[in-house]
């Protein structure tokens, strides 16, 4: 696969206990872009973080939650990556999606 020098990388950020079809969203996610061919996708945990209800997760000892912040990052072109946002808009009950353009560096695979 190749990847132009002009790309694009979108970041959903969703919590680790989000489902879709009773598995793990951000699982699903991943798999869906493996299967329409993208580039690649990486799943970060973040150790703090809220979202649309304002309500705090954290990975603190005394305030332990169990619904950490996700955000999945994905880089291709334009034109895949609309092809894939439209795909997974029923999969996204909440969350938020940014999107913005990147200049690719190098993509390389063995």
């Amino acid at each position: 696969m190749h990847l132009p020098e002009r790309a694009e990388r979108i970041r959903i950020f969703i919590g680790e206990n989000d489902k879709f079809d009773n598995k793990p969203l951000f699982e699903q996610l991943v798999l869906k872009a493996r299967e329409m061919g993208l580039a690649g996708a990486t799943v970060l945990r973040g150790v703090l973080g809220y979202g649309a209800n304002s309500r705090i997760h954290s990975s603190k000892i005394l305030r332990l939650s169990e619904d950490m912040p996700l955000v999945i990052e994905i880089v291709d072109t334009s034109d895949k990556i609309n092809t894939f946002l439209q795909t997974i808009d029923p999969m996204l009950k909440e969350g938020l999606i940014t999107r913005e353009p990147v200049q690719v560096i190098f993509y390389r695979h063995s």
